[in-house]
């Protein structure tokens, strides 16, 4: 059921390094959630783990977030009616909210050091602060109100837990999963308030989505096991009524299936996990992205948008308005969505030949330029674009269709050409070469008139001569249309291409 007040979603991701493809797909869901009903979507970096922060961080996700055109309404770079959208500078705010619980009842102050916790680990490997074990460790709940006081009077170090009651039932209405029930039995007493004075999660995430009133909750389904603890958190200081609606969304498996998707396994199976390019400032060590192997945002957005949700029609390729007119939370799947790579490179080979070639010009101009292949102007290159765009799935292949344009060969592949040589076609290729310098204007067609006329003077038929005029023009059996390719080079080009290579073609044969 739709909330009759704003909506209002947030992206909330923690600034510890590169933005996985799950972590976009929950930001993109968020966004065709917010501008189907004309609501707002907000950013906010959860970095209250100040040990886990890396330098960089939140400025790269500000940038995958702009080149998936997924542009927020309010957040850290452009601020909004409800900042900071930090939660390190709202470290004030969570602080009283937490000694509300404490006094409520519903928390307590823990005095445990780290080293007593790490030692009742070892002795039990499944321990967990929980009901079972609280009335025997060293907490406000065990000790005297008096000891309470000067343990806090004395600056010993605490944190505050959230105190889990027992044998209740919680339960919610999910808007992808229905009703789920929770057994508060098998929950322990988070942390909300740390010994430094920086809330947890659970503790932020409820103050802030508050404070902000967000209307939805769309997040990724890991965070199920911790919902509890959030509704408890809502009912106990805002009440039931300000909850926002929950959506937990499906994880992006594995190819095969089994297990959520991982960097590691695409440094396995050797595809990116990333939206863009992350390079560790700790290590120097840089994760490729998806950016930066040559996919399209728009086909990168479509493919992810697809991975766990679908419109029902059949159709594969949207823009991003036709994603925000048809999403809808009813056709998102429970189940987990395989990842497929063939799948999301098939996307953008889509996108290549869709686009004019004009829209993606300065980013195929960057891969020509990492291999130091001289380009003369945009639009001989664009017309090239346009000629070899229908083979290429990665904007990095129109290197390998496209350099020969720009760059003339260097080694011919003379054993496809080696049993069909002959003088008679070296004479034919020579008569040719002459006869291009009378050929105007300078048009495929009319290159072609040319090639019969002197194949037929040596009684050869014109395709006997098409596979040696690529080779002497590309360097091997690839390219598009041959006299396509001569057009583009130019006369002048062409005709020296043929020239050097009838010169290798005779000292070879």
């Amino acid at each position: 059921m739709m909330s009759s007040r704003e909506i209002r979603v947030r992206f909330a991701p923690s600034p510890t390094g590169g933005l996985h493809l799950g972590g976009v797909r929950t930001a993109l869901y968020n966004f065709l959630f917010a501008r189907k009903h004309q609501g707002k979507f907000i950013l906010r970096i959860e970095d209250t783990d100040q040990t886990r922060f890396v330098p960089g961080a939140e400025e790269y996700i500000i940038r995958c977030l702009e080149w998936c055109g997924l542009k927020p309404d309010e957040g850290p770079h452009i601020g909004g009616p409800f900042g900071p959208y930090r939660q390190s500078e709202r470290k004030n705010v969570y602080a009283q909210y937490a000694h509300q619980l404490v006094e409520q009842g519903h928390a307590y102050y823990a005095f445990d050091t780290p080293e007593e916790l790490e030692a009742l680990r070892r002795q039990q490997p499944n321990f967990q602060y929980d009901a079972t074990t609280r009335g025997q460790l060293k907490n406000s709940l065990t000790l005297s109100a008096k000891e309470v006081q000067h343990y806090l009077h004395e600056g010993r170090p605490y944190v505050i837990r959230i105190r889990m009651p027992e044998n209740k039932t919680i339960r919610i209405h999910d808007l992808i999963r229905g009703e789920v029930e929770f057994d508060t039995n098998q929950v322990d007493d988070k942390v909300l308030l740390k010994a430094d004075g920086m809330p947890t999660y659970h503790l932020a995430v409820v103050v802030d989505d508050y404070l902000m009133q967000i209307s939805h909750v769309f997040r990724g389904e890991e965070w199920l096991p911790s919902t509890p603890v959030h509704v408890l958190l809502w009912e106990y200081l805002f009440g039931k009524a300000h909850m926002p609606e929950w959506a937990h969304l499906p994880l992006i498996l594995r190819p095969d299936g089994h297990g959520k998707l991982s960097k590691r396994d695409g440094d396995r199976l050797g595809f990116p996990v990333y939206a863009m390019d992350w390079t560790d400032p700790f290590t120097g060590e840089t994760t490729r992205g998806f950016r930066e192997m040559g996919f399209l945002p728009e086909a990168f957005v479509n493919m992810l948008a697809l991975l766990g949700w679908n419109d029902g029609s059949g159709q594969e390729i949207f823009t991003l308005d036709e994603l925000v007119t048809r999403f809808s939370i009813e056709r998102i799947h429970k189940s987990g969505a395989r990842f497929d790579f063939e799948k999301a490179k098939w996307f953008n080979h889509e996108w290549i030949k869709r686009l004019p070639v004009k829209h993606y010009l300065e980013e195929v101009k960057i891969f020509f330029k990492q291999q130091h292949i001289p380009l003369s102007d945009d639009e001989k290159l664009m017309r090239v674009l346009e000629l070899i765009k229908e083979r290429c799935t990665l904007l990095g292949d129109f290197i390998e269709q496209g350099k020969f344009f720009f760059v003339a060969p260097e080694t011919y592949d003379l054993s496809v050409i080696q049993k069909k040589w002959s003088p008679g076609m070296q004479a034919a290729f020579e008569e040719w070469e002459k006869a291009l310098e009378q050929v105007e204007p300078w048009e495929a067609e009319n290159i072609e008139h040319a090639l019969i006329a002197a194949a037929e003077k040596q009684e050869l038929k014109k395709n006997d001569m098409l596979l040696p005029l690529r080779i002497m023009l590309v360097g091997g059996k690839f390219g598009p249309p041959v006299f396509q390719i001569a057009e583009l080079l130019g006369k002048v080009e062409t005709r020296q291409r043929i020239r050097k290579a009838l010169v290798a073609f005779s000292r070879h044969g």
